[in-house]
């Protein structure tokens, strides 16, 4: 059957099992959009307001669905406004597939309108960047694209299209079946290797990371974490993979690391680190691990062989995805040793941080991310984009085995609006929260109106202190009573959300809070609350420790 290159694309991706793709149209690549036409539903084409947005939206449906987040644009200024998206996905080792329109093949290299490179501009951003140079070559790079997506180190892989090859008639055989990546499993005596090592441990720790864990996986190392009495850390902004409510779950190494995880990531004499990179958030600016300090033995189990002994050298590597090596070995039992207190203690002083003062704001978001968490439903999906607010969602709210997080490794503000309705379209029966600052939002709240034609339906806190709150706390710290550039003018966020078509409300006290979410929760078009809080709440000179030991010193 004789096609363009767009309409052999678009079956292609359908073959290999998409049902959505966010973009912004551009005249590079309208055989595609073309294409798009003839899907009858089945591949959908989410028309987003900014390739920002769209490429957010597409990192965050890869992070919860594990299949790759498709993101459409066209070159140039579109390429470029999209690689925010792509810089996250690869820091969140999210798949995802960025399509990026092309000059024709006849114009290359001379700076033909809006030419790139894409290659040059995306090789150290993505896992494989790659432009298609003939209509017949689009099902074999596909089906590479996708696999390089999904495998090892799960990531992003851009596909530039030159206009021509879109255009182009071809009756090249098209994709007839998905991809399907069985995960490498460890061999070689691998587990029992890494059980030894444990079994000789005096306070052994396990650090995981990363979001191509499926249900099975996790349930199976909580399991064995349990059965064992091992205490369990997440890396940065991967702690919903693991029950917060199990008396293993100590707590996230991050941005904003709590003193007891310091504690146990350098005390720890045996890390057993399954499925995680190991970034600069996640071991304190690489300080806190001693490897290669005698003192410290390294387990780093990884799919991606470039993953082991790229940032620490291992005492034992070994190249097996995160489930495959979980089930091994919980199914090979239990380890014990005399290290019962050191668990108990680090997860006592995790439960002891929920534990905070009255904080000095009109809206006191201690007490307002404690309502949520007990009126949310227990498969509630939480995004946050980055600033001082996400310590709510990140290190207040416990995440049980059904519950969802959403939020950038890369520290990007501006994604947890679009990623909270990629959610929204991924899962729509599920209440999808958003936190957002007021800079934050700003970012990307152009994207409502995508929420609002796509038929999404989260909600948005806006943490509204009128400053750009990190960087005003680090200006503070490095350059006191030298304020300059981070005090914001804000619009009504609520008659801006009303504007959208969404139900939008201010709330100026804490006690207003509880009967607002109700009515933003049952709304069916979706909620924005702005909600006040002081700049004060949360300062250099009040840093999150010190919340935290005020509240301990309060209790008594």
């Amino acid at each position: 059957m004789t096609r363009h290159g767009g309409q052999l694309l678009v079956e292609c991706l359908r073959a290999l099992g998409a049902t959505k793709g966010f973009g912004v149209p551009g005249e590079s690549y309208l055989a595609v959009l073309d294409a798009f036409h003839d899907t009858g539903g089945q591949l959908d084409f989410v028309l987003c307001r900014n390739e920002g947005g769209a490429a957010f939206m597409a990192a965050a449906w890869g992070k919860l669905t594990g299949a790759p987040g498709l993101c459409f644009v066209t070159r140039g200024p579109g390429a470029t406004n999209a690689s925010i998206g792509v810089h996250t996905a690869m820091q969140d080792s999210a798949p995802m597939i960025l399509f990026v329109g092309q000059v024709g093949t006849g114009m290359k290299g001379r700076e033909a309108f809006q030419e790139l490179d894409y290659r040059a501009v995306y090789g150290t951003m993505a896992k494989w960047a790659v432009e298609i140079d003939h209509a017949a070559r689009i099902p074999e790079i596909l089906a590479r694209a996708w696999t390089t997506a999904i495998s090892g180190r799960p990531g992003p892989v851009v596909v530039a299209l030159p206009e021509d090859v879109l255009s182009a008639a071809t009756d090249v055989a098209t994709l007839t079946r998905g991809v399907h990546v069985v995960e490498p499993a460890p061999g070689g005596g691998a587990v029992e290797q890494a059980r030894e090592m444990l079994g000789k441990a005096k306070r052994p720790l396990i650090l995981y990371g990363g979001c191509n864990w499926i249900d099975e996986g996790r349930f199976a190392l909580q399991g064995f974490a349990e059965a064992s009495d091992i205490p369990v850390v997440s890396v940065f902004r991967y702690q919903d993979r693991i029950d917060n409510h199990s008396p293993v779950f100590c707590g996230e190494a991050g941005v904003g690391m709590v003193p007891w995880v310091k504690r146990m990531l350098g005390e720890a004499d045996v890390i057993l680190a399954i499925n995680a990179r190991f970034g600069e958030n996640s071991t304190d600016g690489y300080t806190l691990l001693d490897v290669p300090d005698p003192a410290q033995t390294l387990i780093h189990v990884h799919g991606s062989d470039a993953e082991l002994g790229k940032v620490y050298q291992p005492d034992l590597a070994i190249q097996a995805g995160p489930n495959a090596f979980s089930r091994a070995l919980a199914e090979a039992g239990e380890v014990r040793g005399d290290w019962a207190d050191w668990r108990a203690r680090g997860r006592a002083d995790y439960e002891a941080g929920f534990d905070l003062p009255d904080l000095p704001s009109p809206v006191d978001m201690g007490k307002v991310t404690a309502h949520l968490q007990d009126v949310l439903p227990e498969d509630a999906i939480v995004t946050n984009g980055a600033g001082n607010f996400a310590v709510w969602p990140n290190k207040f709210f416990r995440f049980g085995p059904k519950a969802r997080l959403l939020a950038p490794q890369a520290g990007a503000m501006g994604y947890g609006l679009p990623a909270a309705i990629a959610a929204k379209i991924a899962e729509p029966r599920k209440t999808v929260i958003c936190f957002a600052g007021d800079g934050d939002f700003q970012m990307n709240c152009q994207e409502l109106a995508t929420a609002a034609q796509a038929g999404a339906q989260p909600v948005i806190l806006i943490v509204n202190n009128g400053i750009y709150g990190t960087i005003r706390a680090h200006q503070e710290r490095h350059y006191p009573e030298r304020v300059s550039g981070t005090t914001m003018v804000n619009p009504d966020f609520a008659a801006l959300a009303r504007a959208y078509g969404f139900h939008g409300e201010r709330v100026e006290r804490t006690e207003d809070f509880a009967e607002a979410l109700e009515r933003a929760l049952s709304s069916e078009t979706g909620a924005v609350l702005d909600l006040v809080v002081s700049p004060e709440a949360l300062t250099p000179r009040q840093s999150l420790s010190q919340i935290r030991a005020a509240g301990l010193k309060a209790r008594g």
